[in-house]
């Protein structure tokens, strides 16, 4: 029963809060649908810790989304094998998520020792800023730590079949059963942020301001009538 709620139930009613919630945001509070931004208060550390999340959680996010997204034999059949794919997720991954870490850790520093910061800071923000480096944090651990004590656990025939059978609505929780701890945390840490994703702060991700690259110039002309 407990594995049931864990890794069908709490799955789906995050994935359903994701989406249903999104759409309750935007219907009812577009405007305040960007994020508020605190440069104006404190701009170093911001930069830097900001740079260095964006930097680190891009390669990040494409190597989830191949990782669970994309089976194991079909990486076989590019050429990419076991070993090959060991060393990019280990080592590349690794590198990658020292440096969203690195930049979470700046933030919420940031966050925290700047009372001028925290004092705008709203409870959500203060929630987002712990949950994302708990989860950053846990998926070093499982990356680094846990694959160094338990060489042999391959997530792909574990974590991401499951991962994928979500979505294809023949969810199977008997697959996580013998996943390591500091796995299950990771992924159960994921989906609570996808619950709160909509309430938070974090919906400006979908507010990328992609028609720039297709407008008009705006042209600039001097005024000579008055002078």
């Amino acid at each position: 029963m407990i594995n049931q709620l864990l890794w069908v139930i709490f799955p789906y009613i995050c994935l359903a809060v994701f989406v249903v919630g999104h759409f309750f945001r935007y219907k009812t509070d577009q405007f305040n649908w960007t994020a508020k931004s605190s440069e104006f208060i404190e701009k170093k550390q911001l930069m830097i810790g900001s740079l260095l999340f964006h930097i680190g959680v891009i390669p990040v996010i494409f190597g989830h989304i191949s990782g669970l997204g994309i089976p194991k034999s079909w990486m076989a059949a590019l050429g990419v094998n076991d070993h090959l794919y060991h060393i990019g997720a280990v080592y590349i991954g690794g590198f990658f998520g020292f440096v969203t870490l690195a930049g979470m850790i700046v933030l919420t520093a940031r966050r925290f020792t700047k009372s001028t910061v925290r004092k705008l800071s709203s409870t959500s923000d203060v929630i987002v800023n712990i949950l994302l480096l708990f989860i950053v944090f846990m998926g070093m651990y499982a990356t680094l730590v846990t694959n160094a004590v338990q060489p042999d656990f391959d997530y792909r025939t574990s974590i991401s079949l499951w991962f994928r059978h979500l979505f294809i609505l023949q969810p199977d929780a008997t697959l996580m059963s013998n996943v390591p701890l500091s796995f299950k945390i990771h992924v159960l840490a994921g989906f609570l942020i996808l619950a709160f994703w909509p309430f938070t702060r974090l919906v400006h991700v979908w507010s990328v301001p992609l028609n720039y690259v297709g407008r008009s110039y705006i042209l600039y002309r001097k005024n000579h009538s008055g002078s």
